[in-house]
């Protein structure tokens, strides 16, 4: 054979193997990084609390069809992992938690591996005690005591001193899950409109400046999550626009989220948590940023 045919074939030996190389032939860390791995974190309003069929309903009160499983059946992943869980507060993320009724959830950083690609975090109501303000403001009398007098004495704020001062936990959370998922995308998730503006007294029994008080503290919590988000390189989800006119004051039917006697029609049995519509309107919301 010529030394011109062996150059020749040398030339077509190593296009066939850069061919090769770019399909992943032979590549297993190529085939490993194109695999898609979902970790869902976060609380009840993540975990999509008593909404039926639930997959988890004695540790976690996890819902088959909260926004992590409807997300991940659309875009396809190839695993998902949903360890979120009711009742959920940061301190679960390094912690074990207490089922609540039995069993028990692990850290839920521990679902995090070096090959989870993307990350979904709803979290931090429970650690600045958002429902216990809630139910703190039911008023079953229309001149009662307001529990925004009570916790604004002196001129000091108690849950936005509160809400503040838990800022930078959402700084550290971003920070911790890229530390063990660093290819990850990390996705902050909001928290909805809770009530509209002046209450629904006395369907939802709060009176009108308490309501009022209630989302201002929702605001001022996701207004938080927002700028962290922004300070860490995450991405953050704004659930509380597209659910305006979707609060507990709306009729059965057009609420996403429930009031203090869930309407179990919606497919929902949690006060003061989502229903299964209002899980759902997750997605669309978490898809826009991806």
């Amino acid at each position: 054979m010529t030394r011109t045919r062996w150059g020749r074939l040398a030339r077509i030996a190593a296009v066939a193997g850069t061919a090769l190389t770019l399909v992943g032939i032979g590549t297993p860390a190529l085939a490993a990084a194109e695999r898609q791995v979902y970790v869902a974190m976060g609380d009840s309003f993540s975990a999509g609390s008593v909404v039926l069929p639930q997959s988890d309903l004695l540790t976690c009160a996890r819902s088959a069809i909260n926004y992590a499983g409807l997300l991940a059946k659309q875009i396809d992943v190839d695993e998902l992992r949903d360890v979120t869980c009711g009742a959920a507060t940061t301190s679960h993320f390094t912690n074990p938690q207490k089922g609540i009724i039995s069993g028990t959830n692990p850290p839920q950083y521990d679902a995090l591996s070096a090959d989870t690609t993307l990350v979904t975090v709803g979290i931090g109501g429970n650690d600045i005690g958002l429902v216990g303000l809630a139910t703190s403001c039911v008023n079953l009398l229309p001149v009662g005591a307001s529990c925004k007098a009570a916790n604004t004495t002196g001129g000091v704020d108690k849950y936005a001193t509160k809400i503040d001062a838990f800022a930078a936990t959402y700084g550290t959370v971003i920070e911790q899950i890229r530390q063990r998922a660093p290819r990850a995308e990390i996705v902050m998730v909001g928290y909805p409109t809770g009530i509209k503006s002046g209450g629904c007294w006395p369907l939802v029994p709060v009176l009108p400046q308490d309501a009022d008080y209630i989302q201002a503290n929702i605001d001022r919590l996701n207004a938080r999550m927002a700028e962290q988000s922004a300070a860490h390189g995450a991405k953050y989800v704004d659930i509380r626009t597209p659910s305006i006119g979707h609060d507990a004051c709306q009729p059965i039917g057009v609420k996403w989220i429930e009031g203090l006697i869930p309407s179990v029609v919606n497919n929902s049995f949690a006060p003061l948590h989502p229903n299964a519509a209002g899980l759902a309107a997750v997605v669309p919301s978490i898809r826009k940023v991806l």
